[in-house]
């Protein structure tokens, strides 16, 4: 260690940080992530101004020079003084010592839900130019002008003035209004339809559905493009589709207060309510909060405060839908955007949780796990509810995307873990009641809810006893006798489709063969390819009777998996981009698989992605388009899978991907496909404790000419 120590000869002179201009520039690109939560930022503002309102008003979105938004509040506004020494002041602790101090707002009795000093950013985020016009009870109108792009051209900040101009006759806020005026002009970019609709789903969602803030209400207008917002599903009809409830408070090392509801629909006339409460035996089971080690938590030993946890929880089975949905497409998509758990405190929410990206509670990940019993988040609209300022171990990150993973998180996170254990387990026993009577078979939900309805109309409208008695008893055996005939043919036709499975990867082996041995006469590559035809067929010999799993590399099943298709690729003058090849970190990556069959699944996206391939060819040949027709092919890791990224630069996906994991299903022309491919290809990673999934566009690196095509992901679980 070496020690300074001045001598007589040495000198010092002190110093300061000179902080950059553009440094505030970067701070809004960088803590503010997009457009939704710039927005939301600034609306935190005018709750944090005990506003009763505010007003978003976007004026021509799709065009940067035009365009302008407009956010007004009727909070108490700002004197020159705060806005010069708070406003005007990145970081500032103005609210936080607000919090502290418990100085709640004259009207609403609130306390600041912004603490970071970081809000202003989000009017950097949406435009160049921003002009403020505030006004506090007995003040001064204040006006303010920024011009962002000068933090571009000038080297500090000290050399960039902002003019702060008090106006004593007010110019806006007339009449005795107070409040703040936000206008950008000079929009960073241009708004398009879904961005528009992405904020609009945010601003909404500012609020918890469950409890709403009458006192503040944010609302979004966009005068010159009326049809934006049409056809947006809201909560208040979502909600009546819901089949399970509840309501829970947690609280110390307990679930203090419990509610459980079962809501069957109208038309499940042989299913009725359920409720349980605090008092059931299995509730009381899991009263005691534990982890997923079934170590005990105590949220007392944080300043956590009791936490109220509440949701409705929506089914996605074909056949339930067709038991009541009508707009089935609209209904899975609002889940899909919608659908999670949020966290509000005090009644505003805090961003990121619930939003598509962010599984903070890794419920996909769990009901990847146990598929029959988790609940994902497509199938939940929950909210956690926090009081402010009982909650001050859990910090929000400065970046706004949820809390510091800190050790009060983590006890708030297992908390909330384990009740939605709890709601799994009760859900489980009703799920089972619903599928045994109205499932499991699309072809049996038509007749099965006629019968229920025939059921219901006798039990309302046959008044003779005897009559309704003989009626009731001809309509139970009817759909007695009816759900034995099914039974019997669904378990023929699961014989069938094992066969089915084995005979289209056998014909697809063979075509390859007649190939190689066509092209090759007999050569060492088909000898190989024989004995792979020999052992696929003892390996769905083994998947019929389970699967034996051996550690295998990842790497030489893909590429066994290019070395069987090659000659296809080459005959539709295919190319393969392997960029799993140059990631050297994967070069020894193993998994415990079946190996043939995953090779088999690997083969199966090839084999679709050449035929679509062929088919974008044809239509740019017919528009005398440039088209080279490429596989991409990538492997990707994160702490519990390998995935095996396969995407094309073909047609894409064209059907839902919802629909085309389930067997026969397919887009293909002229019989073309089976539609059992990618069915194969799902059963087989889900046997082995991985998924197929089909992701969305940035949830991989993928090269932009690929964005349009077919993406699927095979996910092998990693030991």
């Amino acid at each position: 260690m070496i020690e300074n120590n001045p001598t007589s000869s040495d000198q010092e002179r002190v110093a300061n940080f000179k902080p950059r201009a553009r440094l505030l520039l970067q701070l809004g690109d960088q803590l503010i992530k997009n457009e939704s939560i710039a927005l939301l930022e600034l609306a935190k503002n005018a709750y944090d101004a005990d506003a009763s309102k505010v007003n978003i008003i976007m004026h021509h979105p799709d065009s940067v020079e035009d365009g302008c938004i407009e956010i007004e509040d009727d909070g108490f506004g700002m004197t020159a003084d705060i806005v010069e020494n708070v406003w005007l002041e990145p970081g500032s602790s103005y609210k936080q010592e607000q919090f502290e101090e418990h100085r709640f707002t004259p009207k609403f009795h609130r306390l600041p839900i912004g603490e970071k000093g970081i809000g202003r950013f989000g009017a950097h985020k949406l435009g160049y130019i921003i002009e403020m016009t505030t006004k506090k009870s007995d003040a001064n109108e204040v006006y303010v002008r920024i011009d962002w792009t000068q933090f571009a051209t000038h080297r500090y900040l000290e050399d960039i003035p902002i003019k702060i101009t008090e106006r004593r006759q007010p110019r806006y806020f007339t009449d005795g209004r107070t409040g703040t005026k936000i206008v950008i002009k000079s929009l960073r970019k241009v708004w398009e339809r879904g961005m528009a609709r992405n904020v609009i789903r945010a601003i909404t969602s500012i609020t918890s559905p469950f409890e709403r803030i009458d006192s503040f209400r944010p609302i979004l207008h966009i005068p010159d493009k009326p049809g934006w917002f049409d056809g947006i599903i809201t909560w208040d009809r979502v909600c009546d589709y819901s089949l399970f409830q509840f309501d829970t408070t947690i609280s110390g090392h307990s679930i203090t207060d419990f509610s459980y509801k079962f809501t069957p629909w109208n038309t499940m006339t042989k299913l009725h309510e359920r409720s349980i409460s605090l008092s059931d035996p299995i509730v009381d089971n899991h009263l005691s909060i534990t982890d997923d080690k079934d170590r005990p938590i105590n949220l007392k030993d944080f300043k956590i405060g009791a936490i109220r946890f509440r949701g409705y929880i929506f089914d996605l089975d074909t056949f339930i839908l067709k038991m009541g949905v009508s707009d089935k497409s609209g209904f899975k998509s609002y889940l899909k955007s919608n659908g999670g758990i949020r966290v509000f405190r005090d009644g505003l929410r805090v961003y990121d949780y619930g939003e598509p990206e962010n599984d903070w509670l890794s419920l996909d990940y769990r009901r990847f796990q146990q598929p029959t019993k988790a609940i994902s988040n497509n199938l939940i609209v929950g909210a956690v509810d926090l009081n402010r300022s009982e909650s001050s171990d859990l910090e929000e990150k400065t970046n706004r995307e949820g809390f510091i993973d800190n050790d009060a998180y983590n006890a708030f996170k297992n908390a909330i873990l384990h009740v939605i254990g709890l709601i799994e387990t009760l859900r489980q026993t009703d799920k089972k009641k619903m599928k045994e009577i109205y499932g499991p078979t699309t072809k049996s939900e038509p007749v099965m809810s006629l019968l229920g309805e025939a059921q219901r109309y006798v039990e309302e409208k046959v008044l003779d006893h005897e009559i309704k008695t003989q009626i009731k008893k001809y309509l139970v055996k009817i759909e007695r006798d009816y759900k034995l005939v099914t039974d019997n043919l669904l378990k023929a036709a699961g014989t069938g489709l094992n066969m089915s499975v084995v005979i289209h990867e056998i014909e697809k082996i063979i075509f390859e063969v007649d190939k190689v041995l066509k092209a090759e006469k007999a050569s060492e590559r088909a000898l190989k390819l024989v004995q792979h035809l020999s052992s696929l067929i003892d390996g769905y010999a083994d998947l019929i009777r389970r699967s034996e799993q051996t550690n295998e590399s990842v790497v030489n099943i893909i590429n066994q998996a290019f070395f069987n298709t090659e000659y296809r690729l080459m005959t539709h003058n295919i190319t393969s981009i392997k960029k799993y090849l140059e990631r050297p970190e994967i070069k020894n990556l193993r998994c415990k698989v079946a190996r043939n069959l995953l090779i088999g699944a690997v083969m199966n996206l090839i084999d679709n992605s050449i035929y679509w391939l062929d088919q974008k060819a044809f239509k740019k040949m017919e528009s005398q388009e440039s088209y080279s027709k490429k596989i991409f092919v990538d492997v990707v890791t994160d702490e519990h899978f390998a995935h095996i990224v396969v995407v094309d630069n073909g047609t894409g996906i064209l059907l839902p991907t919802d629909d085309i994991t389930e067997p026969f299903i397919t887009g293909k022309k002229n019989g073309a496909g089976m539609g059992l491919g990618l069915h194969i290809a799902s059963e087989i990673l889900a046997a082995q404790g991985g998924k197929v999934s089909f992701p969305d566009r940035g949830d991989f690196d993928i090269p932009s000419e690929f964005e349009e095509g077919a993406k699927v992901v095979l996910s092998l679980r990693i030991k």
